[in-house]
């Protein structure tokens, strides 16, 4: 069996480059020529050269006889982060947390001043309200669409609280936008959020963003149920942990850097 390394269109000084730079960890920021070379087994000679290239490219810091990663490197796997399909990275993590909860599990984004569906794993059991890949609710009145809000900066906050017609769905929907403020402000403190019978009698949902690499609010996962079946302290003992959990997972995924510290409830 002929070997990578002695295929014509294999390119060795590329496996190289990359061994220096995979040669840096946590515990070793710093190496110098000597470090490098004892721990890629290649000649000083090589690890010079390499060295050179990749500070010339903007990869490496010299600082005397110390070399360190810069945050260029980043670019690397942000350029892989960036390729991966939210509904693909998210659609096993809901169908377990699905089967777990035996509850319907909804991915959506913001569209305007809509939550907009982009993936959906039902259940057998029946709400009033179906939602299919594309369908889009208000913003203000779900669980999903408060929490997309919440990861919007102040500014554009502003604009939508401004802007948009806070209509009454049903006897309990928030139509007030400063009390609405205060709802999306607590939902950006706690890290996810309940909506119970704002959008239609008789329907609670609970949702927690899912960040990308950057720390940015990319989706929302929440899930809906109906009052006669799943009371709020099952929501807030059993799911809203397991769902919270699903899309921490999800986020880290894609890359995000998720404390494990918040507790739902």
């Amino acid at each position: 069996m002929v070997k990578p390394q002695e295929r014509r269109d294999y390119l060795q000084s590329l496996e190289r480059g990359l061994s220096v730079i995979l040669a840096f960890s946590n515990h070793r920021p710093h190496l110098s020529l000597g470090d490098l070379a004892e721990a890629t087994g290649l000649s000083r000679p090589t690890v010079r050269r390499i060295v050179l290239t990749l500070e010339e490219l903007g990869y490496i810091h010299s600082e005397g006889r110390q070399f360190s990663l810069t945050p260029h490197v980043l670019a690397l796997g942000n350029a892989y982060l960036s390729s991966l399909n939210i509904t693909e990275v998210a659609q096993p993590f809901m169908e377990e947390v699905t089967r777990i909860t035996g509850q319907t599990c909804s991915l959506a984004a913001l569209d305007g001043d809509h939550a907009m569906t982009l993936a959906r794993v039902p259940t057998r059991r029946v709400l009033s309200i179906t939602l299919t890949t594309g369908s889009r609710l208000p913003a203000y009145a779900t669980s999903m669409g408060r929490v997309l809000l919440a990861g919007l900066p102040d500014t554009e906050l502003d604009s939508f609280l401004e802007n948009a017609e806070l209509d009454p769905l049903t006897p309990r929907t928030t139509t007030d936008p400063d009390q609405l403020r205060t709802i999306i402000a607590e939902v950006r403190q706690q890290g996810w959020a309940l909506v119970d019978q704002e959008l239609e009698e008789g329907v609670r949902s609970f949702s927690a963003p899912i960040r990308d690499f950057t720390g940015r609010v990319l989706a929302s996962l929440s899930m809906s149920c109906a009052t006669v079946q799943v009371s709020l302290e099952t929501i807030r003992e059993e799911h809203l942990p397991a769902l919270i959990k699903t899309a921490r997972d999800i986020s880290e995924r894609l890359g995000a850097h998720i404390g494990r510290d918040d507790e739902a409830g």
